[in-house]
């Protein structure tokens, strides 16, 4: 398995482009189903759970092509709404074919998806959503079949703001008779994001951002070309990694009001932002301060992704700093790889609390998640020696070649490839 190794101590500087945002893409990719025929999008990053996708869709019969940042997707010769368990189990974000499939074909077959072991999710609410609209599900073992002669709008209520449960909801009833409205719906940025593709293709439909969406079905969608959102789990990400290097980074293709959460947080640790449309500049010379509370909770509220990653900033405050986590209860593990770097943290269910020390020493560690993996590529480059991160194909799945983007902005940081055995 890769490894990335980083020789730390060095403060990051220099001008970085944000890359799109995972989270938008791939529901996004699955949406490009409700329409037969060519649609092209750009700005879709190079990532693992890009290609699982592609390779999911090519599995159905579509043709996808990936180069350069834009894919080109051809729905047309889709003949299958049978998922193969083996490219479900890899990723989570499968689950969002449901939906489409549902509406294109009458009927799917999927399983239980895989993903990050950072806790449950459950899928109940996805599920729940498209019964609502007619759709009658079977559960045999880990495979579910759904199937629906016809969809129709409901009025649904989502007992938890699920993202994944209101984009699945979202897609399934663009082509629904009728209309549905979704209460309690997820805000995130990339839900607005799908809400501006699938109307780009035809679909009516209002509200995203907001926790009520309205959905007016019709009866077809014609492709499109579309942009995806710049990533701002990954400007997120940059921006804590220049604060706790003590550097100064220029983020270009941001969109500042998607961090909000993250920028106060910054800031009450002393970090200095400037924002000038889409630019973000982030500087911090000196020890970050303690930040009493922090809470992730869903957008617009400090975000779960961004939780391990500004952990370590605050391992380097200057006092205790609380850290709740309230999404998965599994989001914790890098605690200990953290304290392995010098980190002094303790955790009491669900809190972390954090209490600063001078510096992180290098160490060898290992990604038990995407986000983690993160945080431990911004301890190692914050740390005094070098670091190992293994277990990196996490890392994979949301960064593009974190490695060379790092590198760009003066990281001491390389990626090893084991050789193989003749």
């Amino acid at each position: 398995m890769d490894k990335l190794v980083i020789e730390g101590g060095k403060p990051l500087s220099g001008t970085i482009v944000i890359q799109g945002a995972k989270n938008a893409a791939l529901p996004i990719l699955a949406a490009s189903l409700l329409a037969e025929g060519t649609t092209t999008l750009d700005h879709v990053p190079d990532l693992l759970d890009i290609d699982v996708m592609l390779n999911i869709l090519r599995e159905l019969g579509c043709r996808a092509e990936h180069s350069g940042g834009t894919v080109v997707l051809d729905t047309d010769t889709a003949h299958t709404s049978h998922v193969p368990e083996s490219l479900m189990r890899q990723m989570r974000s499968s689950i969002f074919l449901m939906g489409p499939l549902l509406a294109r074909f009458g009927e799917t077959q999927v399983y239980l998806p895989g993903g990050c072991a950072i806790g449950e999710r459950k899928i109940d609410l996805h599920l729940e959503g498209l019964q609502a609209l007619g759709a009658e599900i079977e559960e045999i073992g880990n495979r579910i079949i759904c199937r629906a002669d016809k969809l129709r709008g409901a009025d649904i209520h989502l007992s938890f703001p699920s993202v994944g449960a209101t984009e699945n909801i979202m897609m399934a009833a663009a082509l629904a008779e009728g209309k549905t409205t979704i209460s309690n719906a997820a805000r995130e940025p990339e839900i607005q994001d799908l809400q501006r593709f699938l109307n780009a293709m035809g679909a009516k439909i209002m509200g995203a951002g907001s926790d009520t969406i309205t959905i007016d079905g019709v009866q077809s969608l014609t492709p499109c070309r579309y942009k995806v959102i710049p990533d701002r789990i990954v400007a997120g990400t940059i921006m804590v990694a220049a604060a706790a290097t003590r550097g100064q980074v220029t983020l270009l293709n941001t969109q500042p009001a998607h961090l909000s959460s993250l920028i106060h947080v910054l800031r009450r640790a002393g970090v200095q932002i400037v924002i000038d449309g889409d630019i973000i500049k982030v500087g911090n010379a000196s020890r970050p301060k303690a930040v009493e509370r922090i809470v992730t909770s869903p957008y617009p509220a400090f975000p779960t992704d961004l939780q391990s990653q500004v952990m370590v900033l605050l391992t380097l405050a200057d006092g205790v700093s609380v850290m709740k986590e309230t999404i998965f209860e599994g989001r914790l593990k890098h605690v200990d790889e953290l304290s392995r770097m010098g980190a002094d943290i303790r955790v009491d269910m669900n809190a972390a609390f954090i209490r600063g020390v001078p510096r992180l020493y290098g160490a060898t560690v290992e990604a038990t998640d995407l986000r983690a993996g993160a945080a431990l590529v911004i301890a190692g480059l914050a740390a005094q020696g070098r670091t190992v991160v293994e277990q990196i194909h996490h890392i994979d799945r949301g960064y593009e070649k974190i490695e060379t983007m790092l590198s760009r902005l003066g990281a001491r940081i390389s990626r090893y490839s084991p050789v193989p055995n003749n």
